[in-house]
């Protein structure tokens, strides 16, 4: 397939392996009397023509088309050859010369083996490392939760980062992913998911050229605010650095390399020019790609970039040095072109282009390959370049006293694992002072500057070192950073917060939503009697029994203690009422008193009259035992007293309404009025209030009430209900329903006798007051049913008051009316309707 655009950032990578590999050769304490070569092929950015490159190193031949074809399937299992076809743009491969044998070292399929090879000199290794090593936890501390991934040039990377950051409590938002040749709709889909995110930190692994479309998307929507977190393959690109660019990402923090000024690099690129010889295929590219000319050496046609699959696999032969095909020179090294720009040259193209003359001056040209002040990935491939000369010195004895004498055993044979193995094991110090070695995963330790974009003062971004990373110091001392001379997104000088959802303060809980990510929740408040005194709480804590939680949900309180006190309104109002039923009941047994030998009082037994009384006043005073706190004896008491005061209310009304039915039959001249005389009364009195008190003292034995504090309504009101708490509710009931059962015997009698004479009819009062009675408890029960708290007693109260106030009001109300206002009716004769007539 034909190639396309020029790297001049990875052109510089490619000529700093060359330029390390002629300071080695030039150095005579290492690899004495050995030469170091290289052969450099263009794998096009595709893992085809990379495969194609492979194979072509491997077995020295560029027919290799077929092998290729069969390869194609075992792609997708060769995952570390895919990354490097799909991330890495050239293939370099060196080999050590050894006279009458040559080695190569083919790459191997499985990531044990893989890794440990590419670590030293890829961009993958710093991802890798970055996402590996404690800086990217600390620096996802300072960032805040949320991080997003971008597309996959590290697999291995985001595994590990994603690992380790959710290992630290942090959480992604979101994953997406950059495809190889992005549409203006994946562009356009991804710019949506970052300008809809509540993500407001973004950790992208990606290169320059991957990044420049959705970049200028989000700045053409002038999406801001997001604080970027570079990877090591862009956090150094100026490609980005671009004014249309700053509103976007100014700010961006990331990790980078170390940089350095390697000596005499800068003089090497300089004097590079282009030549017709074999193998300077890349340099005239970069020369005409620079100077936008086109070479032409002695009469040749012009050329053109992109050729057949077949000529995009160019030689570039020792560059100088002894060619490969002469010293059969093979080493392990490699480096990588990076793809930023998408233009094409042809032959067309190239053709309309001014001819070169060759001898541009390099150093007037405004290009990333010249500007070498402080190098980063060129150094990490200067170092790659050392260490397998350092691992080809150690195999070859080169240090070794012997019949050598300090020179290198050319002639040893060794395989490609043993030179693997002593590059493993490598352990040198270069001439900046940084010692290089791997460690015990067989990557390289990490050590990065951490790199922050700021304007200066012409409005220019300029990568400025805040920070750095040594993974060799101790544990707490390994990141450094200067935080006050951090400038954050939008130009802050405070962390960014990157949240989906804010913590949830004291007194709420986090409830996740459905299908996202755990740290997207919502806060949804502490029920009653729950509290939460922490901001992020997962839970609500239940108070213990008796406590409530206060109106803000964070602390539990003692319960209020609530009951029905009789210095509230509803406390008073039914002391109010007890006190005027009592006073009423002993104003009307002073009149009858006062009046009882009169014939309206004698007329039914005053005895029985002056008995219902004291019973209708025993049933108001039983309603106080109701009010105020409870204690052991109003518990008690107070059902007791209710049930045996209306027993006897009720037996007198039946014997009244008895005496009522026998009176009027005696008129008749019947002889039953003289059967049912007081004793027979007193006697039935006895009897019908007698099952009443043996089962009241039988429940104060038995199951006894006792003050009890319900948190039943905790829940509703906030309050406890301090309540007797009845052992047996069976019994309360019993107590009931055998008052029911006496009003009911009342109501049927007083109804059989409502047609007597009017002048003698005390039947119709007894009935009218039994229906008021009747209606009053059946109403009760399910009132005092369903009523909470202390409504309960006052439902309770206000029944005894009601049937009370209806019997002494229907029966005794209408007789001191005659007594008091009609004097002339209480006579005998009005007794008997006489007078009427």
């Amino acid at each position: 397939m034909p190639c396309s655009g020029f790297d001049h950032r990875a052109f510089r990578w490619m000529m700093t392996m060359v330029f390390a590999v002629e300071e080695i050769n030039r150095n005579s304490s290492l690899l004495p009397g050995v030469n170091l070569g290289y052969r450099i092929m263009d794998s096009c950015d595709h893992v085809h023509t990379s495969l194609q490159a492979l194979f072509s190193l491997v077995s020295r031949s560029k027919a290799v088309t077929s092998e290729v074809k069969q390869m194609e399937e075992t792609v997708k299992r060769l995952d570390t050859l895919n990354d490097s076809g799909t991330r890495k743009k050239r293939m370099l491969k060196t080999a050590n010369y050894r006279k009458g044998n040559r080695t190569g070292e083919r790459m191997e399929s499985t990531q044990s083996e893989t890794l440990p090879l590419c670590l030293a000199d890829s961009p993958v290794s710093a991802v890798i490392g970055l996402a590996s090593s404690s800086p990217t936890r600390a620096l996802a501390h300072t960032l805040g939760p949320f991080n997003l991934p971008l597309d996959d040039y590290s697999h291995y990377g985001i595994q590990a980062f994603s690992h380790q950051f959710r290992q630290q409590g942090g959480c992604l938002a979101f994953h997406l992913t950059i495809p190889k040749l992005p549409t203006a709709a994946d562009i356009q889909e991804m710019a949506d998911s970052l300008q809809s995110s509540a993500a407001r930190v973004v950790v992208v692994f990606a290169t320059e050229g991957q990044l420049l479309g959705l970049f200028l998307e989000l700045a053409d929507r002038n999406v801001t605010g997001i604080q970027w977190v570079a990877s090591e393959a862009w956090v150094t690109a100026s490609l980005l650095t671009s004014p249309r660019f700053h509103p976007v990402l100014v700010g961006t923090l990331g990790f980078s390399f170390p940089g350095v000024t390697i000596p005499g690099l800068k003089e090497f690129l300089l004097n590079v020019r282009p030549s017709a010889k074999p193998g300077m295929e890349f340099v005239n590219m970069f020369w005409e790609e620079l100077f936008n000319c086109r070479l032409q050496f002695g009469g040749e046609k012009p050329r053109g970039y992109a050729t057949e699959t077949g000529d995009n696999i160019m030689g570039f032969d020792a560059f100088g040095f002894k060619s490969d095909s002469q010293n059969n020179t093979v080493s392990l090294v490699r480096a990588i072109v990076q793809r930023t720009s998408t233009i094409k040259a042809n032959y067309k193209s190239v053709a309309r282009r001014p001819v070169c003359t060759g001898s541009e001056d390099l150093s007037n040209s405004d290009s990333i390959y010249t500007d070498v002040s402080e190098v980063r990935i060129s150094y990490n491939v200067y170092k790659a370049v050392y260490a397998i000369a350092h691992a080809l010195h150690t195999l070859l004895n080169c240090d070794t006293a012997g019949k050598n004498k300090g020179a290198c055993e050319k002639d040893k044979s060794f395989t490609s694992r043993q030179l693997l193995h002593h590059l493993k094991t490598v352990n040198f110090s270069n001439q900046f002072g940084e010692k290089v070695y791997f460690d015990s995963n067989r990557e390289p330790v990490p050590l990065y500057d951490i790199i922050n974009w700021k304007k200066d003062s012409k409005g220019e971004i300029r990568f400025v070192k805040v920070g750095s990373y040594d993974g060799s110091a101790p544990v707490r001392q390994q990141l450094q950073m200067e935080q006050s001379t951090i400038v954050w997104t939008k130009g802050q000088l405070q962390v960014p917060v990157s949240q989906c959802s804010a913590p949830c303060p004291p007194g709420s809980r986090q409830a996740r939503r459905p299908g996202e990510p755990h740290c997207c929740f919502d806060c949804v408040p502490c029920a009653d009697g729950e509290i939460s005194n922490q901001t992020g709480s997962t839970e609500c804590t239940k108070c213990p029994e008796y406590y409530w939680s206060d109106k803000g949900k964070v602390k539990c309180v003692a319960g209020v203690e609530e009951f029905l006190s009789s210095s509230e309104t509803m406390g008073i109002i039914l002391v109010a009422l007890t006190l005027l039923g009592v006073v009423m009941t002993i104003t009307t047994f002073a009149v009858f008193h006062c009046f009882r030998s009169t014939p309206i009082v004698k007329a039914n037994n005053s005895e029985i009259s002056f008995l219902l009384l004291l019973s209708l006043k025993l049933c108001f005073l039983c309603s106080l035992m109701f009010i105020g706190q409870p204690s052991v004896w109003t518990c008690r008491l107070r059902q007791a007293a209710f049930g045996v005061s209306f027993v006897l209310c009720l037996s007198c009304l039946l014997v009244k309404t008895i005496v009522v039915l026998l009176a009027f039959r005696a008129t008749a001249g019947g002889r039953g009025l003289k059967l049912f005389g007081p004793p027979q009364q007193r006697t039935l009195i006895l009897c019908t209030t007698a099952p009443q008190v043996c089962l009241c003292a039988g429940l104060l034995f038995g199951a006894p009430p006792f003050p009890f504090r319900n948190p039943t309504y905790q829940a509703t009101t906030g309050k406890i209900v301090l309540e007797c708490n009845e052992p047996w509710p069976p019994g309360f009931y019993l107590v009931l329903g055998y008052i029911g059962l006496l009003a009911s015997l009342c109501l049927l009698l007083a109804y059989l006798g409502r047609k007597l004479p009017d002048a003698f009819n005390e039947a119709k009062l007894i009935t009218f007051s039994m229906l008021i009675f009747c209606a009053v408890w059946v109403s009760f029960i399910p009132a005092y049913v369903s009523t909470p708290g202390k409504l309960t007693v006052a439902v309770e109260v206000f029944a005894i008051l009601a049937s009370s106030f209806g019997l002494l009001l229907c029966i005794f109300v209408p007789k001191c009316y005659i007594i008091l206002l009609k004097p002339e009716k209480n006579v005998k004769k009005g007794m008997t309707g006489k007078q009427a007539k």
